[in-house]
Protein backbone atom coordinates (compact mmCIF):
# COMPACT_ATOMS: atom_id res chain seq x y z
CA UNK A 1 0.00 0.00 0.00
CA UNK A 2 1.18 3.50 -0.75
CA UNK A 3 1.81 5.74 2.22
CA UNK A 4 1.04 9.43 2.39
CA UNK A 5 3.87 11.46 0.85
CA UNK A 6 6.36 12.68 3.42
CA UNK A 7 8.72 14.68 1.21
CA UNK A 8 6.55 16.91 -1.00
CA UNK A 9 6.93 20.22 0.87
CA UNK A 10 3.42 21.61 0.37
CA UNK A 11 1.78 18.30 1.15
CA UNK A 12 3.92 18.02 4.25
CA UNK A 13 2.90 21.55 5.28
CA UNK A 14 -0.75 20.61 4.76
CA UNK A 15 -0.31 17.51 6.93
CA UNK A 16 1.37 19.52 9.67
CA UNK A 17 -1.57 21.93 9.79
CA UNK A 18 -4.12 19.11 9.66
CA UNK A 19 -2.41 17.33 12.55
CA UNK A 20 -2.63 20.45 14.71
CA UNK A 21 -6.34 20.82 13.87
CA UNK A 22 -6.96 17.15 14.59
CA UNK A 23 -5.31 17.48 17.99
CA UNK A 24 -7.64 20.35 18.92
CA UNK A 25 -10.69 18.41 17.72
CA UNK A 26 -9.56 15.32 19.64
CA UNK A 27 -9.24 17.39 22.81
CA UNK A 28 -12.83 18.60 22.31
CA UNK A 29 -13.95 14.98 21.81
CA UNK A 30 -12.20 13.97 25.01
CA UNK A 31 -14.09 16.68 26.87
CA UNK A 32 -17.36 15.35 25.46
CA UNK A 33 -16.47 11.77 26.46
CA UNK A 34 -15.77 12.99 29.99
CA UNK A 35 -19.06 14.92 30.07
CA UNK A 36 -20.97 11.79 29.07
CA UNK A 37 -19.17 9.48 31.51
CA UNK A 38 -17.54 10.92 34.64
CA UNK A 39 -17.97 14.69 34.75
CA UNK A 40 -19.81 16.02 37.83
CA UNK A 41 -23.02 17.88 37.03
CA UNK A 42 -21.51 21.11 38.28
CA UNK A 43 -19.07 21.16 35.39
CA UNK A 44 -21.73 21.46 32.70
CA UNK A 45 -21.68 25.22 32.13
CA UNK A 46 -17.91 25.44 31.91
CA UNK A 47 -17.71 22.31 29.78
CA UNK A 48 -19.95 23.84 27.14
CA UNK A 49 -17.71 26.91 27.00
CA UNK A 50 -14.55 24.79 26.84
CA UNK A 51 -15.77 22.65 23.96
CA UNK A 52 -17.03 25.70 22.12
CA UNK A 53 -13.61 27.35 22.43
CA UNK A 54 -11.79 24.32 21.06
CA UNK A 55 -14.19 23.71 18.19
CA UNK A 56 -14.13 27.36 17.18
CA UNK A 57 -10.33 27.32 17.26
CA UNK A 58 -10.21 24.17 15.13
CA UNK A 59 -12.65 25.70 12.65
CA UNK A 60 -10.66 28.93 12.39
CA UNK A 61 -7.46 27.02 11.74
CA UNK A 62 -9.05 24.73 9.16
CA UNK A 63 -10.67 27.57 7.21
CA UNK A 64 -7.45 29.61 7.18
CA UNK A 65 -6.73 30.93 3.68
CA UNK A 66 -3.31 29.27 3.91
CA UNK A 67 -4.95 25.84 3.71
CA UNK A 68 -6.98 26.95 0.71
CA UNK A 69 -3.76 28.11 -0.95
CA UNK A 70 -1.99 24.83 -0.20
CA UNK A 71 -4.88 22.90 -1.74
CA UNK A 72 -4.75 25.13 -4.81
CA UNK A 73 -0.98 24.69 -5.12
CA UNK A 74 -1.36 20.92 -4.87
CA UNK A 75 -3.80 20.58 -7.79
CA UNK A 76 -1.12 19.77 -10.34
CA UNK A 77 0.52 17.29 -7.99
CA UNK A 78 -2.83 15.65 -7.31
CA UNK A 79 -3.49 15.37 -11.05
CA UNK A 80 -0.21 13.51 -11.48
CA UNK A 81 -1.27 10.80 -9.02
CA UNK A 82 -3.67 7.90 -9.42
CA UNK A 83 -7.14 8.40 -7.97
CA UNK A 84 -6.61 5.52 -5.54
CA UNK A 85 -3.35 6.81 -4.12
CA UNK A 86 -3.33 7.84 -0.48
CA UNK A 87 -1.80 11.21 -1.37
CA UNK A 88 -4.46 12.09 -3.97
CA UNK A 89 -7.17 10.89 -1.63
CA UNK A 90 -5.92 13.07 1.22
CA UNK A 91 -5.88 16.16 -0.98
CA UNK A 92 -9.31 15.34 -2.48
CA UNK A 93 -11.04 14.71 0.85
CA UNK A 94 -9.40 17.70 2.53
CA UNK A 95 -10.53 19.95 -0.33
CA UNK A 96 -14.10 18.62 -0.03
CA UNK A 97 -14.11 19.35 3.72
CA UNK A 98 -12.46 22.75 3.29
CA UNK A 99 -14.93 23.94 0.65
CA UNK A 100 -17.80 23.10 3.00
CA UNK A 101 -16.15 24.46 6.14
CA UNK A 102 -15.41 27.91 4.68
CA UNK A 103 -19.14 28.44 4.25
CA UNK A 104 -19.72 28.11 8.01
CA UNK A 105 -18.66 31.04 10.23
CA UNK A 106 -16.40 30.12 13.14
CA UNK A 107 -18.73 32.03 15.44
CA UNK A 108 -21.56 29.67 14.48
CA UNK A 109 -19.40 26.63 15.28
CA UNK A 110 -18.73 27.99 18.76
CA UNK A 111 -22.35 29.01 19.30
CA UNK A 112 -23.70 25.62 18.28
CA UNK A 113 -21.13 23.69 20.30
CA UNK A 114 -21.93 25.61 23.47
CA UNK A 115 -25.67 25.26 22.91
CA UNK A 116 -25.34 21.51 22.29
CA UNK A 117 -23.53 21.01 25.59
CA UNK A 118 -26.26 22.94 27.43
CA UNK A 119 -29.02 21.08 25.61
CA UNK A 120 -27.42 17.72 26.43
CA UNK A 121 -27.34 18.55 30.14
CA UNK A 122 -30.98 19.70 30.04
CA UNK A 123 -31.95 16.44 28.31
CA UNK A 124 -29.94 14.28 30.73
CA UNK A 125 -32.00 15.78 33.56
CA UNK A 126 -35.33 15.96 31.71
CA UNK A 127 -35.47 12.37 30.48
CA UNK A 128 -35.54 10.60 33.86
CA UNK A 129 -37.97 13.25 35.12
CA UNK A 130 -40.26 12.85 32.08
CA UNK A 131 -40.13 16.62 31.60
CA UNK A 132 -40.22 17.55 27.91
CA UNK A 133 -41.24 21.10 28.79
CA UNK A 134 -37.88 21.63 30.51
CA UNK A 135 -35.94 20.83 27.35
CA UNK A 136 -38.41 22.31 24.82
CA UNK A 137 -36.80 25.78 24.64
CA UNK A 138 -33.40 24.20 24.10
CA UNK A 139 -34.79 22.05 21.30
CA UNK A 140 -36.43 25.09 19.70
CA UNK A 141 -33.02 26.75 19.69
CA UNK A 142 -31.50 23.59 18.17
CA UNK A 143 -34.08 23.73 15.37
CA UNK A 144 -33.29 27.40 14.74
CA UNK A 145 -29.56 26.65 14.57
CA UNK A 146 -30.12 23.60 12.35
CA UNK A 147 -31.99 25.73 9.82
CA UNK A 148 -29.23 28.32 10.02
CA UNK A 149 -26.68 25.59 9.32
CA UNK A 150 -28.61 24.34 6.28
CA UNK A 151 -28.87 27.85 4.90
CA UNK A 152 -25.10 28.18 4.72
CA UNK A 153 -25.51 25.85 1.71
CA UNK A 154 -28.13 27.51 -0.55
CA UNK A 155 -29.52 25.85 -3.63
CA UNK A 156 -30.84 22.74 -1.90
CA UNK A 157 -34.01 20.93 -2.99
CA UNK A 158 -35.05 20.33 0.64
CA UNK A 159 -33.77 22.19 3.68
CA UNK A 160 -32.65 18.87 5.19
CA UNK A 161 -30.39 18.05 2.22
CA UNK A 162 -27.21 19.77 3.47
CA UNK A 163 -27.63 18.14 6.89
CA UNK A 164 -28.26 14.69 5.40
CA UNK A 165 -25.28 15.10 3.08
CA UNK A 166 -23.05 16.00 6.03
CA UNK A 167 -23.74 12.61 7.60
CA UNK A 168 -24.28 10.51 4.47
CA UNK A 169 -22.52 12.13 1.55
CA UNK A 170 -24.46 11.91 -1.70
CA UNK A 171 -27.87 11.34 -0.12
CA UNK A 172 -30.80 13.77 -0.18
CA UNK A 173 -34.26 13.85 1.35
CA UNK A 174 -35.77 12.58 -1.91
CA UNK A 175 -33.36 9.64 -2.26
CA UNK A 176 -33.77 8.62 1.37
CA UNK A 177 -37.57 8.91 1.14
CA UNK A 178 -37.59 6.73 -1.98
CA UNK A 179 -35.43 4.05 -0.37
CA UNK A 180 -37.46 4.13 2.82
CA UNK A 181 -40.73 3.81 0.90
CA UNK A 182 -39.47 0.65 -0.84
CA UNK A 183 -38.30 -0.78 2.47
CA UNK A 184 -41.50 0.07 4.29
CA UNK A 185 -43.58 -1.61 1.60
CA UNK A 186 -41.66 -4.84 2.17
CA UNK A 187 -41.38 -4.64 5.96
CA UNK A 188 -44.94 -3.85 7.01
CA UNK A 189 -46.43 -7.15 5.72
CA UNK A 190 -43.61 -9.08 7.42
CA UNK A 191 -44.24 -7.31 10.72
CA UNK A 192 -47.97 -7.98 10.42
CA UNK A 193 -47.37 -11.67 9.62
CA UNK A 194 -45.09 -12.07 12.64
CA UNK A 195 -47.50 -10.14 14.87
CA UNK A 196 -50.18 -12.72 14.04
CA UNK A 197 -47.99 -15.46 15.55
CA UNK A 198 -47.46 -16.10 19.27
CA UNK A 199 -44.78 -13.77 20.63
CA UNK A 200 -41.54 -15.49 21.58
CA UNK A 201 -40.98 -15.82 25.32
CA UNK A 202 -38.11 -13.52 26.29
CA UNK A 203 -38.76 -13.55 30.03
CA UNK A 204 -35.49 -15.44 30.52
CA UNK A 205 -33.65 -12.23 29.61
CA UNK A 206 -35.43 -10.27 32.33
CA UNK A 207 -34.20 -12.08 35.42
CA UNK A 208 -31.64 -10.46 37.70
CA UNK A 209 -28.22 -10.29 36.03
CA UNK A 210 -25.69 -8.47 38.25
CA UNK A 211 -24.08 -5.52 36.49
CA UNK A 212 -20.47 -6.47 37.18
CA UNK A 213 -21.02 -9.97 35.77
CA UNK A 214 -22.70 -8.55 32.66
CA UNK A 215 -19.79 -6.19 32.08
CA UNK A 216 -17.23 -8.94 32.59
CA UNK A 217 -18.94 -11.26 30.10
CA UNK A 218 -19.37 -8.46 27.54
CA UNK A 219 -15.67 -7.63 27.71
CA UNK A 220 -14.84 -11.30 27.20
CA UNK A 221 -17.03 -11.36 24.07
CA UNK A 222 -15.67 -8.25 22.40
CA UNK A 223 -12.08 -9.26 23.04
CA UNK A 224 -12.85 -12.47 21.13
CA UNK A 225 -14.39 -10.40 18.31
CA UNK A 226 -11.13 -8.50 17.92
CA UNK A 227 -11.50 -5.28 19.93
CA UNK A 228 -8.00 -4.18 20.91
CA UNK A 229 -7.95 -3.18 24.58
CA UNK A 230 -4.43 -1.80 24.15
CA UNK A 231 -6.12 0.85 21.99
CA UNK A 232 -9.47 1.16 23.74
CA UNK A 233 -11.61 0.88 26.87
CA UNK A 234 -15.26 0.66 27.87
CA UNK A 235 -17.17 2.86 30.33
CA UNK A 236 -20.80 3.40 31.28
CA UNK A 237 -22.96 6.27 30.03
CA UNK A 238 -26.57 7.38 29.69
CA UNK A 239 -26.75 6.74 25.91
CA UNK A 240 -24.02 4.42 24.49
CA UNK A 241 -21.58 5.75 21.89
CA UNK A 242 -18.12 5.19 20.43
CA UNK A 243 -15.51 7.92 20.24
CA UNK A 244 -11.97 8.13 18.87
CA UNK A 245 -9.13 10.42 19.91
CA UNK A 246 -6.56 8.68 17.68
CA UNK A 247 -6.18 5.32 15.95
CA UNK A 248 -4.51 4.26 19.20
CA UNK A 249 -7.37 5.40 21.45
CA UNK A 250 -10.83 4.24 20.34
CA UNK A 251 -13.29 4.05 23.23
CA UNK A 252 -16.74 2.58 23.66
CA UNK A 253 -19.47 3.11 26.23
CA UNK A 254 -22.43 1.00 27.28
CA UNK A 255 -25.55 1.06 29.41
CA UNK A 256 -26.47 -1.84 31.71
CA UNK A 257 -29.79 -2.80 33.27
CA UNK A 258 -29.74 -5.64 35.78
CA UNK A 259 -33.19 -6.86 34.70
CA UNK A 260 -32.39 -6.92 30.96
CA UNK A 261 -29.54 -9.03 29.60
CA UNK A 262 -30.10 -7.63 26.10
CA UNK A 263 -29.33 -4.03 26.96
CA UNK A 264 -25.70 -4.11 28.02
CA UNK A 265 -24.55 -7.06 25.92
CA UNK A 266 -25.86 -5.95 22.56
CA UNK A 267 -25.10 -2.25 23.04
CA UNK A 268 -21.52 -3.33 23.81
CA UNK A 269 -21.32 -5.46 20.66
CA UNK A 270 -22.93 -2.63 18.66
CA UNK A 271 -20.42 0.00 19.79
CA UNK A 272 -17.60 -2.51 19.29
CA UNK A 273 -18.60 -2.71 15.63
CA UNK A 274 -18.03 1.03 15.35
CA UNK A 275 -14.72 0.70 17.20
CA UNK A 276 -13.43 -2.16 15.06
CA UNK A 277 -13.93 0.08 12.03
CA UNK A 278 -11.92 2.91 13.57
CA UNK A 279 -9.21 0.61 14.91
CA UNK A 280 -8.88 -0.94 11.45
CA UNK A 281 -8.15 2.28 9.56
CA UNK A 282 -4.73 2.53 7.95
CA UNK A 283 -2.49 4.03 10.63
CA UNK A 284 -0.71 6.11 8.00
CA UNK A 285 -3.87 8.22 7.92
CA UNK A 286 -3.46 9.25 11.57
CA UNK A 287 -4.49 12.84 12.34
CA UNK A 288 -5.74 13.53 8.79
CA UNK A 289 -9.28 13.77 7.38
CA UNK A 290 -8.84 10.26 5.96
CA UNK A 291 -8.72 8.74 9.46
CA UNK A 292 -12.43 8.20 10.02
CA UNK A 293 -15.47 6.35 8.77
CA UNK A 294 -16.69 7.48 5.38
CA UNK A 295 -20.31 8.11 6.39
CA UNK A 296 -22.87 7.62 9.11
CA UNK A 297 -24.46 4.77 7.15
CA UNK A 298 -21.22 2.89 6.50
CA UNK A 299 -20.24 3.30 10.14
CA UNK A 300 -23.63 2.01 11.24
CA UNK A 301 -23.31 -0.91 8.84
CA UNK A 302 -20.43 -2.18 10.93
CA UNK A 303 -22.13 -1.83 14.29
CA UNK A 304 -25.23 -3.55 12.95
CA UNK A 305 -23.23 -6.26 11.14
CA UNK A 306 -21.45 -7.27 14.34
CA UNK A 307 -24.55 -6.84 16.52
CA UNK A 308 -27.06 -8.64 14.31
CA UNK A 309 -25.38 -10.78 11.66
CA UNK A 310 -22.82 -12.00 14.17
CA UNK A 311 -24.06 -11.36 17.73
CA UNK A 312 -27.67 -12.48 17.18
CA UNK A 313 -26.78 -15.46 14.99
CA UNK A 314 -27.19 -19.08 16.02
CA UNK A 315 -23.57 -19.73 14.98
CA UNK A 316 -22.28 -17.11 17.42
CA UNK A 317 -24.19 -18.60 20.33
CA UNK A 318 -23.18 -22.17 19.55
CA UNK A 319 -19.79 -20.99 20.76
CA UNK A 320 -20.71 -18.45 23.45
CA UNK A 321 -23.77 -20.04 25.03
CA UNK A 322 -21.88 -22.44 27.33
CA UNK A 323 -19.81 -19.45 28.45
CA UNK A 324 -22.78 -17.24 29.27
CA UNK A 325 -24.39 -20.17 31.08
CA UNK A 326 -21.22 -20.44 33.17
CA UNK A 327 -21.35 -16.70 33.87
CA UNK A 328 -25.01 -16.88 34.95
CA UNK A 329 -25.60 -20.47 36.09
CA UNK A 330 -28.66 -19.85 38.26
CA UNK A 331 -30.41 -17.93 35.47
CA UNK A 332 -29.45 -19.93 32.36
CA UNK A 333 -28.10 -23.37 33.27
CA UNK A 334 -31.42 -25.12 32.61
CA UNK A 335 -32.28 -23.12 29.51
CA UNK A 336 -31.70 -24.57 26.03
CA UNK A 337 -29.66 -22.75 23.41
CA UNK A 338 -32.68 -22.68 21.09
CA UNK A 339 -34.89 -21.01 23.70
CA UNK A 340 -32.20 -18.41 24.34
CA UNK A 341 -31.68 -17.84 20.60
CA UNK A 342 -35.40 -17.25 20.09
CA UNK A 343 -35.51 -14.88 23.07
CA UNK A 344 -32.72 -12.63 21.78
CA UNK A 345 -34.41 -12.55 18.36
CA UNK A 346 -37.90 -11.86 19.64
CA UNK A 347 -39.92 -9.67 17.26
CA UNK A 348 -42.34 -7.31 18.95
CA UNK A 349 -43.72 -3.86 18.32
CA UNK A 350 -41.94 -1.85 20.99
CA UNK A 351 -41.31 1.71 22.15
CA UNK A 352 -37.51 2.00 22.31
CA UNK A 353 -35.46 2.17 19.10
CA UNK A 354 -32.24 0.86 20.65
CA UNK A 355 -34.09 -2.18 22.03
CA UNK A 356 -35.96 -2.89 18.79
CA UNK A 357 -35.51 -6.14 16.87
CA UNK A 358 -34.12 -6.38 13.35
CA UNK A 359 -37.57 -6.51 11.76
CA UNK A 360 -39.20 -3.48 13.39
CA UNK A 361 -36.07 -1.36 13.96
CA UNK A 362 -36.22 0.52 10.67
CA UNK A 363 -39.81 1.61 11.32
CA UNK A 364 -38.49 3.50 14.37
CA UNK A 365 -35.91 5.22 12.17
CA UNK A 366 -38.45 6.20 9.54
CA UNK A 367 -40.64 7.87 12.18
CA UNK A 368 -37.71 9.99 13.36
CA UNK A 369 -36.60 10.84 9.83
CA UNK A 370 -40.08 12.02 8.85
CA UNK A 371 -40.43 14.12 12.02
CA UNK A 372 -37.05 15.75 11.37
CA UNK A 373 -38.17 16.79 7.91
CA UNK A 374 -41.44 18.20 9.24
CA UNK A 375 -39.63 20.20 11.93
CA UNK A 376 -37.21 21.67 9.40
CA UNK A 377 -40.00 22.43 6.93
CA UNK A 378 -41.96 24.25 9.63
CA UNK A 379 -45.00 22.01 9.31
CA UNK A 380 -44.42 20.72 12.85
CA UNK A 381 -43.65 22.90 15.88
CA UNK A 382 -41.37 21.67 18.65
CA UNK A 383 -44.16 22.13 21.20
CA UNK A 384 -46.29 19.65 19.22
CA UNK A 385 -43.48 17.10 18.80
CA UNK A 386 -44.52 14.78 21.68
CA UNK A 387 -48.05 14.48 20.33
CA UNK A 388 -46.81 13.94 16.76
CA UNK A 389 -44.38 11.31 18.02
CA UNK A 390 -47.11 9.44 19.87
CA UNK A 391 -49.46 9.59 16.88
CA UNK A 392 -46.81 8.08 14.59
CA UNK A 393 -46.15 5.28 17.06
CA UNK A 394 -49.87 4.58 17.22
CA UNK A 395 -50.26 4.51 13.43
CA UNK A 396 -46.99 2.77 12.53
CA UNK A 397 -46.46 0.34 15.40
CA UNK A 398 -49.83 0.17 17.11
CA UNK A 399 -48.50 1.31 20.48
CA UNK A 400 -48.39 4.63 22.33
CA UNK A 401 -45.58 5.68 24.70
CA UNK A 402 -46.86 5.96 28.27
CA UNK A 403 -44.42 8.81 28.89
CA UNK A 404 -42.13 11.15 26.98
CA UNK A 405 -39.16 9.41 28.63
CA UNK A 406 -40.02 6.37 26.52
CA UNK A 407 -41.11 8.55 23.62
CA UNK A 408 -39.69 11.77 22.27
CA UNK A 409 -36.99 12.01 24.96
CA UNK A 410 -35.51 8.55 24.43
CA UNK A 411 -32.78 9.40 21.88
CA UNK A 412 -29.95 11.83 22.61
CA UNK A 413 -29.41 12.86 18.97
CA UNK A 414 -31.58 15.99 18.73
CA UNK A 415 -30.48 17.04 22.21
CA UNK A 416 -26.77 16.77 21.51
CA UNK A 417 -26.60 17.50 17.79
CA UNK A 418 -28.54 18.89 14.84
CA UNK A 419 -32.13 18.28 13.87
CA UNK A 420 -31.71 16.84 10.38
CA UNK A 421 -29.46 14.06 9.11
CA UNK A 422 -29.32 12.38 12.50
CA UNK A 423 -31.20 9.13 11.90
CA UNK A 424 -31.25 7.98 8.26
CA UNK A 425 -27.76 6.47 8.68
CA UNK A 426 -29.15 3.75 10.94
CA UNK A 427 -31.36 2.29 8.24
CA UNK A 428 -28.81 2.89 5.49
CA UNK A 429 -26.40 1.00 7.71
CA UNK A 430 -28.82 -1.91 8.14
CA UNK A 431 -29.12 -2.21 4.37
CA UNK A 432 -25.36 -1.99 3.86
CA UNK A 433 -24.66 -4.50 6.64
CA UNK A 434 -26.65 -7.18 4.80
CA UNK A 435 -24.96 -6.36 1.50
CA UNK A 436 -21.47 -6.36 3.04
CA UNK A 437 -22.07 -9.58 4.98
CA UNK A 438 -23.29 -11.33 1.82
CA UNK A 439 -20.12 -10.22 0.04
CA UNK A 440 -17.97 -11.52 2.91
CA UNK A 441 -19.70 -14.91 2.75
CA UNK A 442 -19.26 -15.07 -1.01
CA UNK A 443 -15.54 -14.51 -0.53
CA UNK A 444 -15.23 -16.83 2.52
CA UNK A 445 -17.96 -19.46 2.79
CA UNK A 446 -16.35 -20.91 5.95
CA UNK A 447 -17.19 -17.80 8.06
CA UNK A 448 -20.39 -19.24 9.62
CA UNK A 449 -18.62 -22.47 10.60
CA UNK A 450 -15.70 -20.51 12.01
CA UNK A 451 -18.09 -18.48 14.17
CA UNK A 452 -19.35 -21.68 15.82
CA UNK A 453 -15.72 -22.25 16.87
CA UNK A 454 -15.27 -18.73 18.23
CA UNK A 455 -13.08 -17.72 15.31
CA UNK A 456 -13.99 -14.27 13.95
CA UNK A 457 -10.63 -13.52 12.38
CA UNK A 458 -11.55 -14.27 8.77
CA UNK A 459 -14.57 -11.97 8.88
CA UNK A 460 -12.68 -9.26 10.75
CA UNK A 461 -9.73 -9.45 8.33
CA UNK A 462 -12.04 -9.28 5.30
CA UNK A 463 -13.74 -6.18 6.69
CA UNK A 464 -10.37 -4.56 7.47
CA UNK A 465 -9.10 -5.30 3.97
CA UNK A 466 -12.21 -4.19 2.09
CA UNK A 467 -13.71 -1.44 4.27
CA UNK A 468 -11.84 -0.41 7.39
CA UNK A 469 -8.36 0.31 6.08
CA UNK A 470 -9.66 2.80 3.52
CA UNK A 471 -11.05 5.24 6.07
CA UNK A 472 -12.63 8.10 4.13
CA UNK A 473 -10.84 7.49 0.83
CA UNK A 474 -14.05 6.54 -0.98
CA UNK A 475 -17.54 8.07 -0.66
CA UNK A 476 -20.20 5.64 0.59
CA UNK A 477 -21.87 4.84 -2.74
CA UNK A 478 -18.50 4.14 -4.35
CA UNK A 479 -17.36 2.01 -1.42
CA UNK A 480 -20.51 -0.13 -1.54
CA UNK A 481 -20.03 -0.77 -5.24
CA UNK A 482 -16.31 -1.52 -4.85
CA UNK A 483 -16.94 -3.99 -2.04
CA UNK A 484 -20.11 -5.71 -3.28
CA UNK A 485 -20.09 -5.12 -7.02
CA UNK A 486 -23.57 -3.56 -6.83
CA UNK A 487 -25.29 -0.34 -5.84
CA UNK A 488 -27.06 -0.07 -2.50
CA UNK A 489 -30.19 -2.22 -2.47
CA UNK A 490 -32.86 -3.29 0.02
CA UNK A 491 -32.85 -6.84 -1.42
CA UNK A 492 -30.07 -8.47 0.66
CA UNK A 493 -31.58 -7.10 3.87
CA UNK A 494 -35.12 -8.23 3.02
CA UNK A 495 -33.80 -11.67 2.00
CA UNK A 496 -32.02 -11.94 5.35
CA UNK A 497 -35.15 -10.96 7.29
CA UNK A 498 -37.36 -13.38 5.38
CA UNK A 499 -34.88 -16.24 5.74
CA UNK A 500 -34.08 -15.79 9.43
CA UNK A 501 -37.49 -14.77 10.77
CA UNK A 502 -39.39 -16.94 8.36
CA UNK A 503 -37.73 -19.90 10.05
CA UNK A 504 -38.19 -18.53 13.57
CA UNK A 505 -41.87 -17.70 13.08
CA UNK A 506 -42.81 -20.37 10.54
CA UNK A 507 -43.97 -17.78 8.02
Amino acid sequence: MQTIERTHPQLQELKTRLTEINDIESAASLLYWDQATYMPAGGAAARGRQMATLRQLAHIKFTDAAIGQLLADLRDYEASLSYDSDEASLIRITRHDYEKAVKIPASFTAKFSQHSAQCYEAWAKARPENDFAAVQPYLEKTLELSREMANFFPGYEHIADPLIDEADHGMKATSVRSLFAQLRQQLVPIVEAIASQPIADASVLHQTFPEDQQLAFSLQVIKQLGYDFQRGRQDKTLHPFMTKFSTGDVRITTRVRENDLNEGLFSTIHETGHALYEQGINREFEATPLAGGTSSGVHESQSRLWENFVGRSRNFWQFFYPQIQAAFPSQLSNLSLETFYRAINKVERSLIRTDADEVTYNLHVMIRFDLELQLLEGSLAVRDLPQAWNERYRSDLGIVPPSDSNGVLQDVHWYGGMIGGMFQGYTLGNLMSAQFFDAALQANSAIPTQMTQGNFNTLHDWLKQNIYQHGRKYPPAELVERVTGATLSIDPFISHIKRKYGELYAL
